[in-house]
């Protein structure tokens, strides 16, 4: 009885949070609009070139080689990266602050929130390479070990993660509940895409096990 009704509370206290940032948020404003958008197609449309890639080869006979190809989207992906973040500071910029956000001290936890991001972007970066953090292997560019070193060691999917603390703290040190809000959208969509993901990339290393089993 105590955990449900501590249950309920957690889930009226969430519910109160999600009411009182919505109100003050138009989501009909056209930069709200377009940060939405860049945020739900940029993963999407990663996924679809890169298994259609992976299907096909279509990219490397295009450009020649899977590397210079897997460099082109890497490039496409860093592009529309740019664009999203862009969109998500203009729709934060024309839209109300949150006046208890707006503080000395929540100016800091956000800018702590932001090195931590940086920190688990860049390191994941150095880990996989240009390569292996663009999805090097749907283009047949397999490492051969799973990479295990910091930032993968305390936690999964860091890069993701990582990026989603930057735009969490771009959104507390702007005390924008809008940035706020379409920070929990990038959180979601993040999640979609890993769901989406982890299971075809595992079936892909799981093929090139059982090659190398055959030719031993």
């Amino acid at each position: 009885m105590e955990t449900a009704c501590a249950t309920l509370r957690k889930g009226s206290s969430d519910l109160y949070v999600m009411i009182r940032l919505l109100g003050y948020v138009n989501p009909s404003d056209p930069s709200f609009v377009a940060a939405v958008l860049t945020i739900t197609f940029n993963p999407l449309f990663w996924n679809v070139v890169a298994r259609w890639e992976q299907k096909t080869r279509r990219l490397s006979k295009a450009f020649g080689s899977p590397y210079l190809a897997c460099y082109a989207l890497g490039g496409a992906i860093l592009l529309l990266n740019l664009v999203r973040s862009h969109c998500f500071t203009q729709a934060m910029l024309s839209q109300p602050k949150m006046e208890s956000l707006d503080n000395a001290g929540a100016y800091r936890v956000g800018l702590v929130l932001l090195g931590v991001g940086a920190l688990f972007v860049l390191t994941s970066f150095s880990a996989l390479g240009f390569t292996g953090t663009f999805l090097g292997d749907y283009f047949g560019i397999l490492k051969e070990a799973r990479v295990t070193t910091f930032p993968f060691s305390v936690l999964d999917n860091p890069m993701y993660w990582g990026s989603t603390a930057n735009y969490l703290g771009w959104a507390i040190m702007h005390a924008s509940p809008t940035g706020l809000l379409l920070t929990a959208i990038v959180a979601i969509v993040y999640v979609v895409a890993v769901l989406y993901e982890e299971p075809f990339t595992a079936e892909i290393y799981r093929q090139k096990a059982a090659k190398s089993h055959k030719r031993s």
